[in-house]
């Protein structure tokens, strides 16, 4: 039996490079509720495709740059 992998993620620090958006303001944006991202954040939750995308649209930021899967390198 395999460990699960973790999924990663940068939300934190692209949201405060993003002028310092609220986790209110990033979900309000991407249609899920606070409680959904902070739990993504805190990587208790990991995000569908769907939302996953629209985080990073919402960042202005590619897929790879928000979200992180262990072995794989940043593009």
């Amino acid at each position: 039996m395999t460990k699960p992998t973790r999924v990663t993620n940068s939300i934190r620090e692209l949201r405060f490079a993003a002028g310092e958006m609220t986790q209110a303001g990033l979900a309000d944006k991407v249609g899920v509720t606070r409680q959904t991202i902070i739990a993504i954040e805190q990587e208790r939750y990991s995000p569908s495709l769907e939302v996953a995308f629209k985080i990073a649209e919402v960042l202005g930021k590619p897929l790879d740059q928000v979200f992180h899967y262990p072995g794989t390198e940043p593009c």
